[in-house]
């Protein structure tokens, strides 16, 4: 698996991507690192510069993301997860919970929603999915009737354009899979739950279920973002990231437009 080093800091930071992203994705935030972190991001097996799965199994995706994690150092790491990169990050900390320090998860699903399970349907499911994301016109259509849910300058299809569409619907499939989130409940690593105030309902109701499943975590509402809360609101974020480590998880604080929220 392809893994890109940004920084020379010893704060270890390991970025998973989401759906259709690769390690460009963490791109706008590398400028507003601190010189103490270094941030790894990752090409999920299949995106970038990474090869396909030899199956499309996901342990097989969380053992290459386990083998990064001991390639980088193996303790004290921070795991951002993008989107799906999110549930990604904690099937692998489920396994490596004495390695994690803390878990970073940005507008991420706590379940799977009803309008993916269109795209996975055995009947109609990939026609769909061609629709939706390897069509032009339909990429269009879907990022203008998604405008609520975004930024005026960003494209939540963009990033499409040039992915191998056989990895992205294959992992659709393989998310689609993973159990419920109850196998998270023993996580006791630091948790920070990012989300854009212009999101999804089904990210922000996911944002309450993980905070029923883990009550030590911090939620952080970044006002003004949407879906791509790396892209849309990158000061904001990484100042969740890189600065609020030891920030307080009690009460309500604003910080640089960022709502934290823990009740």
């Amino acid at each position: 698996m392809h893994v890109e080093r940004y920084g020379t800091g010893p704060e270890l930071y390991l970025g998973l991507h989401g759906w259709s992203g690769d390690h460009r994705t963490f791109r706008p935030i590398v400028s507003r690192m601190p010189e103490s972190a270094s941030l790894y991001s990752a090409d999920l097996p299949g995106y970038g510069r990474s090869c396909r799965p030899t199956t499309w199994n996901v342990d097989l995706i969380v053992d290459e993301i386990a083998d990064a994690i001991r390639a980088i150092g193996g303790s004290g790491i921070t795991i951002i997860g993008n989107c799906s990169g999110a549930n990604l990050a904690l099937l692998v900390a489920t396994r490596m919970e004495s390695c994690i320090a803390r878990l970073v998860l940005l507008d991420t699903f706590a379940y799977f929603p009803w309008y993916f399970s269109v795209f996975v349907s055995p009947v109609y499911g990939r026609y769909a999915y061609s629709t939706a994301f390897a069509n032009p016109i339909g990429r269009w259509l879907a990022n203008r009737s998604l405008k609520a849910h975004r930024t005026e300058n960003s494209d939540l299809t963009r990033s499409f354009v040039s992915v191998d569409h056989e990895v992205t619907y294959n992992y659709l499939l393989m998310l689609s899979q993973i159990e419920g989130i109850e196998q998270f409940r023993n996580l006791s690593m630091a948790i920070d739950i990012v989300y854009g105030k212009k999101t999804f309902g089904a990210v922000k109701q996911s944002a309450s279920k993980w905070k029923t499943l883990w009550p030590h975590a911090r939620i952080w509402e970044l006002k003004g973002a949407g879906h791509l809360p790396i892209e849309e609101a990158p000061d904001q974020l990484s100042d969740v990231i890189f600065r609020s480590a030891n920030v307080g998880n009690h009460g309500h604080e604003e910080r640089k437009g960022v709502d934290s929220r823990t009740s």
